[in-house]
């Protein structure tokens, strides 16, 4: 792996800069956190033409085929202008799709994933809060030409902005090898949906959704009967990195602004920045943003060249929940009192960071998945699972 970009990765890194900087101001990002939907229309159909819902779908599909590493780029620059645009959840969807869905599914969908005209998400939580698949407690029962879905999802992306929505149900008991769930496309403005919208931390747009008997087609199962979670597996470790990424641009600019206030800001006749003390937090701030990069890019390449990134993902995520509130933290005692006001832009960054860090898995729950993977017990290494003793 090379951890340098290379000519084609920083333009298209840059170019992504330019086009939030110019289009996503502070100013739109407090308002979409009013807004019933939480999006900018005008801003996803831009970002649709910059080609980003389409960028690692199959060129047959109208997408660009471009590797995850990419996609992890532009996700960073959307994490750091805080762009109110459902990019996460209909990327994660629609690559999900693209290796997992039927062909009819492909062409009826991902072709408009493309064109911006079509937004996805997916639901897999429920009450009991941990990735495993044994926690997903909601039925999908088959009724003739149809399924008939009934349970709780919770912390559901962008349901009312959403057209389908990928859902994990049980149509068999729980096994030691996660069978027993399936995986199916449910239209959101489907009879016997209630959207009950939760208010975040981060502002943003997530839903506890009601089924209650909501019939679905036969054809839109996703994937086999029974055999829906490595297919959720894989799209949950994708969904996680690429808030990473999210994380890391966003802390990255908490930092710049602490490093840049630093400079100016005057204490006993002096920069602050000229203590030791603000010297030392500033310089760890950027060594733990590089060091969650590094982590995050390793990954998503070892996702690109199809190899087990499981260890990595989780390597990232347990990394960045801690050392990126770490950063927006330091980033408020820089700032000293300002940082505090809710007129002053700094703490739109440190609740989403906050946020992003909650989701998809704890510290806790990534370490102890990356300690199945180094001590070599038996079985996958699966999200949630706890760290058994080891005897002497």
């Amino acid at each position: 792996m090379d951890v340098l970009l290379n000519d084609e990765e920083k333009l298209v890194a840059s170019s992504a800069r330019e086009f939030l900087l110019g289009e996503c101001s502070t100013a739109l990002v407090r308002e979409m956190e009013e807004d019933r939907l939480g999006y900018s229309p005008e801003l996803w159909a831009k970002s649709a033409e910059m080609g980003w819902p389409g960028m690692c779908l199959p060129e047959e599909y109208g997408g660009q085929e471009l590797p995850l590493t990419y996609l992890g780029l532009v996700m960073q620059e959307c994490g750091r202008a805080m762009a109110p645009i459902p990019l996460h959840s209909t990327v994660v969807t629609a690559i999900t799709l693209a290796r997992a869905g039927s062909p009819e599914q492909r062409q009826a969908i991902l072709p408009g994933v493309s064109e911006g005209k079509t937004i996805l998400t997916w639901a897999f939580s429920e009450v009991d809060p941990r990735y495993l698949p044994e926690t997903v407690k909601m039925t999908a029962r088959a009724d003739g030409d149809d399924f008939v879905l009934n349970g709780n999802k919770l912390f559901v992306d962008n349901f009312l902005a959403a057209s389908l929505c990928l859902v994990a149900a049980r149509t068999a008991p729980a096994s030691d090898q996660g069978a027993g769930l399936s995986l199916f496309l449910v239209d959101t403005k489907a009879a016997g949906i209630t959207d009950i919208p939760l208010r975040t931390l981060a502002k943003d747009r997530q839903s506890e959704i009601v089924f209650k008997d909501v019939r679905v087609p036969k054809s839109s199962l996703v994937g086999k009967l029974n055999e829906g979670w490595p297919v959720m597996e894989q799209l949950l470790d994708l969904a996680t990195i690429l808030v990473c990424t999210q994380m890391l641009g966003a802390t990255r600019m908490d930092a710049e602004m602490a490093i840049e206030h630093a400079k100016f800001r005057e204490a006993f006749g002096q920069p602050i920045g000229a203590f030791q003390s603000i010297q030392h937090t500033c310089a760890d701030m950027i060594i733990f943003i590089d060091g969650g990069e590094l982590l995050s890019y390793e990954a998503l390449w070892k996702m690109d060249n199809g190899l087990p990134a499981q260890v990595e993902v989780s390597q990232a995520k347990g990394f960045c929940n801690e050392k990126c509130e770490a950063v927006v933290r330091n980033s408020q005692s820089v700032h000293g009192g300002i940082g505090f006001m809710m007129e002053f832009d700094l703490h739109l960054w440190l609740r989403r960071v906050n946020a992003w860090a909650m989701r998809l898995g704890t510290a806790y729950e990534h370490r102890a998945r990356v300690a199945h993977a180094l001590l070599d017990f038996p079985g996958r290494v699966v999200l949630g699972q706890p760290v058994p003793p080891v005897s002497n």
